[in-house]
């Protein structure tokens, strides 16, 4: 008698222990089955722990033959000593092995001790999300975050070995990823600790709140007074030293007789990150390179869009925080070219994209929620965990600011056309399907709703290759009004994740009184 064997491997990629765990699942075909956050299934946002619903939802896909984490967990140590972070650095109940082993026993499954487990460099794995999901054969890695091990920058040089494996249609995707660092700046020199600072020094939540801070800069008024403050944060004499470990946050008098509002700092703030991360471009990368952008401050969209000047071409993997980082540790066990086809990565709730059911809302009410199939592996809503609006009226940003329960300012995001984008904004390229990068709207007066103190909007364009979905609720929007876009924000409530499974969106219903369609 003959007994097939399946010849799949899985790779189980995991980030946890500083925020927004995650996990991730491939194969050996470099098929990404599975991407998702820990904070959809506890309900904390950000969570930085691991919990079971989102190990067996991973594991529903496949039972991993190997395990990769993160990060160097014992070089993080060492780091955590120098601070003085004394009770992380000497807590070892909190081993890579240990976080995990205790989800896999409940499972009924083999513990992991007995499956390969594998740590990589915290920035490596940042790199490796980035370059194994792109396009490119050859790259230019540019990791910026708060914090990994040491490292809070770094730049890498990226290719797949043997090169000519990249070129032949017949061996693409089996040359082996190959990394090497060509530049870092160490802790506590931080662009993202010092952007958290600012976050905290305003009032709102560091490592949470980073992309309100950037929507508040948009209202600062003394822009070159606030620059100039902010860097004195920065500088000893004239050099970017990062004088000062921002770690533990700004001295509360330190901005005190400027006469600077909480917008003039922001706008500061922004600015100087902006001018930080040019300098790294400028240095490091020329504009004949494709270059990869990762880490937490490649959330910040208004310098993405300055930044994509420096480059030929630009890829920014759409979870490219720590999160994110689950699918680079699972990326560098595997070791090749991953086969990207978007972010739908998460919780499946299944069903078909229910385009007429959303048309029909919006025509009656002009605000909409939608929770269908795979939710978005990223931050950012992409149309699967979305509240939708006509963005034309002019009382529809408040009506959806009611909905969310959140400060006025903050400005909402439109989802467009591919075809009518240029229509509409001043692009710099054809596409930006995953709202990286913000543009100037040309036509404030027709599109209120999603248009920033600035001027600008974060831009989600949608092509005929996108999520097949989302492409036909555009289409027919647009054929039934002429309006080729739609307002696009995150399905949560206040204070909570984006909506994971019906239960969630059953209760956002109930709580604002927002139909839901899946």
């Amino acid at each position: 008698m003959h007994t097939s064997i399946d010849p799949t491997k899985y790779y189980l990629g995991l980030s946890a222990g500083f925020h927004d765990a995650g996990a991730t699942l491939i194969d050996n075909f470099g098929n990404i089955l599975f991407a998702g956050h820990a904070e959809r299934y506890s309900g904390v946002k950000n969570d930085a722990n691991l919990n079971q619903d989102l190990i067996d939802d991973a594991l529903s896909y496949g039972k991993p033959n190997n395990i990769a984490w993160y990060e160097n967990h014992l070089l993080k140590r060492t780091r955590q000593l120098y601070s003085g972070e004394w009770r992380k650095a000497i807590d070892f109940s909190t081993t890579p092995s240990k976080l995990i082993q205790p989800f896999f026993k409940q499972r009924g499954l083999v513990p992991p001790k007995k499956i390969p487990l594998h740590s990589y460099g915290h920035h490596l794995c940042h790199a490796a999300a980035g370059f194994q999901t792109s396009s490119f054969d050859t790259a230019k890695i540019v990791v910026v975050d708060a914090i990994g091990e040491w490292d809070t920058i770094s730049v890498w040089h990226a290719w797949y070995d043997p090169p000519e494996f990249a070129t032949n249609p017949e061996t693409r995707g089996k040359g082996r990823a190959k990394y090497k660092k060509v530049y870092s700046r160490k802790y506590p020199h931080s662009i993202g600790l010092y952007y958290s600072a600012i976050t905290n020094y305003v009032g709102l939540k560091p490592m949470e709140d980073e992309y309100i801070l950037m929507g508040m800069a948009a209202y600062g008024k003394s822009y070159q007074t606030a620059y100039e403050e902010n860097l004195k944060l920065l500088t000893n004499d004239t050099h970017v030293t990062f004088k000062d470990n921002l770690h533990a946050g700004i001295d509360d008098e330190w901005f005190s007789g400027t006469g600077l509002t909480e917008y003039d700092i922001a706008a500061g703030a922004q600015k100087v990150t902006e001018q930080l991360l040019r300098n790294i471009f400028v240095k490091n990368v020329t504009r004949q390179d494709n270059v990869v952008f990762m880490g937490g401050v490649a959330l910040n969209c208004v310098a993405n869009a300055m930044l994509s000047g420096h480059c030929k071409k630009l890829w920014i993997m759409p979870n490219p925080g720590d999160c994110g980082s689950s699918l680079g540790a699972a990326a560098l066990q595997y070791g090749r070219r991953l086969k990207w086809l978007g972010p739908y990565l998460g919780h499946d709730m299944g069903g078909e994209y229910p385009v007429d059911k959303i048309i029909g809302a919006l025509i009656t009410d002009k605000i909409v929620g939608v929770a269908t199939g795979r939710a978005e592996f990223g931050p950012r809503a992409l149309g699967t965990r979305s509240l939708l609006a006509d963005p034309r009226g002019e009382d529809i940003k408040d009506r959806v600011n009611v909905i969310k329960r959140r400060q006025k300012f903050r400005p909402f995001a439109p989802m467009i056309l591919e075809e009518h984008a240029h229509e509409v904004f001043e692009m710099h390229g054809d596409e930006n399907p995953y709202m990286q990068s913000t543009y100037k709207c040309k036509q404030p007066g027709l599109y209120p709703a999603i248009v920033h103190a600035d001027g600008t909007s974060r831009v989600q364009t949608v092509s005929k290759q996108d999520h097949s979905g989302v492409r036909e609720l555009l289409e027919k929007w647009y054929f039934m009004t002429g309006c080729p876009l739609l307002l696009n924000t995150s399905l949560n409530i206040k204070g909570e994740p984006m909506v994971n499974n019906r239960s969630d969106a059953d209760r956002f219903e109930k709580r604002y009184g927002v139909t839901v369609c899946s």
